[in-house]
């Protein structure tokens, strides 16, 4: 792709993932680079607005590692994250940012930066924030149901709390499984057809592929063509089979669940 190509406001705004003002706003504070049409229109070269992303994404992950390891309330942890939802636009674009971070404070801790503890602590204080959030996002009680579960054996929930509040945004309720549920608790849930979604996270700890083969496989058995199993995260997940999924974007997800949920109320959404 040519990095010289000129770019519209609303083409950089969606490569930023922020709304056109925000664009407009760096540009004219000469944060973010940009030329003037003749008729006064902006334009930006797409490679600058590439590695104003870099940069700012790297940044938004040094600020939020630090404020993630300090002694800091849990409402300004909440009130932190609806200020990024804000300027993000969406819940889904919102953990993207904040899949950085977590990237990060997992480095940290490799190194030897952070101790276990800290990031333990960390990991704890963007989870309860995370959830805060999402229990302000109301979803009326006719809407299609998913189920937050982790893979058999894991223990890191923070992956199942970024994807609740895109699931809540989109219109589905969630149903939080959470950890150490067995899997034929979860068929059970399954083959009541209680729900429309499984969603299961693996973290990259996750490393067993046999233990993970056959706990997608329960799910699978019980799920048939009539609820969807999704999997996520880092985990050594198998190859799965349609018609369920693997993701590893939360935009894959967001899609998705957009698609389940029209094919579900076709009428609602031709409305």
């Amino acid at each position: 792709m040519d990095l010289g190509e000129l770019i519209t406001t609303a083409d950089a705004a969606i490569l930023l993932g922020v709304g056109p003002s925000t664009v407009k706003r760096w540009a004219d504070d000469n944060e973010l680079p940009c030329v003037r049409t003749a008729g006064g229109h902006r334009r930006f070269l797409r490679g600058d607005v590439e590695r104003f992303r870099g940069a700012r994404e790297e940044d938004i992950s040094e600020q939020w590692v630090r404020r993630l390891t300090h002694e800091t309330d849990g409402y300004e942890i909440a009130g932190a994250l609806l200020q990024l939802r804000a300027e993000t636009g969406s819940w889904w674009q919102t953990s993207e940012r904040l899949g950085g971070a977590v990237e990060l404070l997992g480095i940290r801790w490799q190194r030897g930066e952070l101790s276990i503890l800290d990031e333990h602590q960390a990991s704890e204080r963007l989870t309860r924030g995370l959830n805060w959030c999402s229990q302000t996002i109301l979803v009326p009680p006719s809407s299609p149901r998913c189920l937050l579960a982790l893979a058999d054996g894991d223990e890191h929930t923070l992956g199942l709390s970024l994807l609740e509040p895109i699931a809540r945004e989109a219109g589905w309720r969630t149903w939080w499984a959470g950890r150490k549920t067995p899997a034929e608790e979860l068929v059970k849930v399954i083959e009541r057809r209680d729900v429309e979604m499984v969603a299961v996270s693996a973290s990259a700890h996750s490393q067993d592929r046999r233990v993970l083969a056959d706990f997608y496989d329960q799910l699978e058995a019980a799920a048939g063509d009539a609820v969807r199993v999704v999997l996520g995260g880092h985990g050594a997940w198998p190859e799965v089979r349609a018609p369920h999924h693997r993701l590893r974007r939360f935009s894959e997800f967001r899609q998705l669940l957009e698609e389940l949920k029209a094919q579900a109320n076709p009428l609602e959404q031709a409305g």
